[in-house]
């Protein structure tokens, strides 16, 4: 199966691919060649569609080239399960979200991720188990457009503790919710979450989700 990789710019998506997307229809096509982020990120903002697409032989390569030639914010976060099945979620910025946040100077991707889970959360992780996969956003950061790459992992949580979240960092509610009500999440959380609902099998046809 060809590599494909996926970039957000807020709502919005543009997926790095070998293959023309199957509804292609619904993506607008970026050129592969001529792909600068910071000049494309100010042009997909101004753009009514939602989705995008880059053809290249090459995902990974295209990708590791973004990397390389734009600035990088690394962070780490996770995917908490407790006993009973439920699945940790943080409510910021009006949206559902995970735990998360920048990995620190010289702290270790794992270590991070636990710390980013227990001090939003005000739990303590049971078991750092393993990476689900990598999810990538831009954004504007000090008046310049940065490239975030982002560390997810599975987690788990045996206490029965009291959740509280870190108001300081706008964080206005934390809750577990079974699976079958991860529905209520994917209708109102940022497309990058979705990305790893789907990876850990929550939820299925991330296509057709994006894209509507």
């Amino acid at each position: 199966m060809a590599q494909k990789y996926r970039i957000y710019i807020n709502e919005k998506v543009i997926l790095l691919t070998a293959k023309t997307p199957k509804v292609s229809t619904q993506y607008q096509k970026i050129d592969a060649e001529h792909f600068d982020l910071k000049i494309v990120y100010h042009w997909v903002a101004k753009q009514s569609c939602r989705l995008f697409y880059v053809l290249c032989d090459d995902a990974k390569a295209f990708l590791k080239k973004l990397i390389k030639d734009n600035v990088l914010i690394e962070a780490a976060g996770g995917l908490v399960t407790n006993q009973n099945g439920e699945h940790l979620f943080i409510y910021r910025n009006d949206k559902w979200d995970l735990p998360k946040g920048k990995i620190e100077k010289r702290e270790k991707t794992k270590i991070a991720a636990v710390r980013e889970v227990e001090e939003e959360c005000g739990i303590k992780v049971s078991k750092l188990e393993e990476k689900i996969c990598k999810t990538y956003h831009t954004y504007i950061y000090k008046g310049e457009v940065v490239l975030k790459k982002t560390h997810w992992f599975k987690m788990s949580y045996k206490g029965k503790a009291k959740l509280v979240p870190q108001l300081e960092e706008g964080i206005t509610d934390v809750r577990w919710f079974k699976k079958e009500d991860v529905v209520t999440i994917v209708k109102n959380t940022f497309p990058s979450i979705i990305d790893v609902l789907e990876k850990e099998q929550l939820i299925t046809d991330t296509e057709a989700l994006l894209s509507e």
